[in-house]
């Protein structure tokens, strides 16, 4: 089953997100076949909210760790908190995958 990861970033830690981010964008492009969805958290006016939501096909918890543990937001210290969560894909891209 996926894992959905869901990220905090540590208060007043954007220069650290856009000093790394360019790496963070070449580790999701490297990455690209893991993810069923990924982005950043906004508040309702489209500002950054500080953190972010990856959805990987990944089939367990050490491999999803190791997945967050790898990205250079996280190698940079950028988080303040990152939880993982295991993920029934029950709707997606439309289709139903209920048995």
């Amino acid at each position: 089953m996926p894992y959905f990861i869901e990220t905090w970033d540590k208060p007043d830690h954007q220069q650290v997100r856009a000093a790394h981010r360019p790496a963070h964008l070449e580790f999701l492009a490297a990455h690209a076949d893991t993810l069923l969805a990924c982005g950043a958290k906004l508040h309702d006016d489209g500002q950054d909210r500080g953190g972010g939501v990856y959805i990987v096909a990944i089939e367990d918890r050490a491999e999803a760790e190791a997945f967050i543990a790898a990205d250079p937001f996280s190698t940079a210290g950028l988080f303040e908190r990152v939880s993982i969560i295991r993920w029934r894909k029950a709707y997606f891209d439309g289709r139903s995958f209920l048995a």
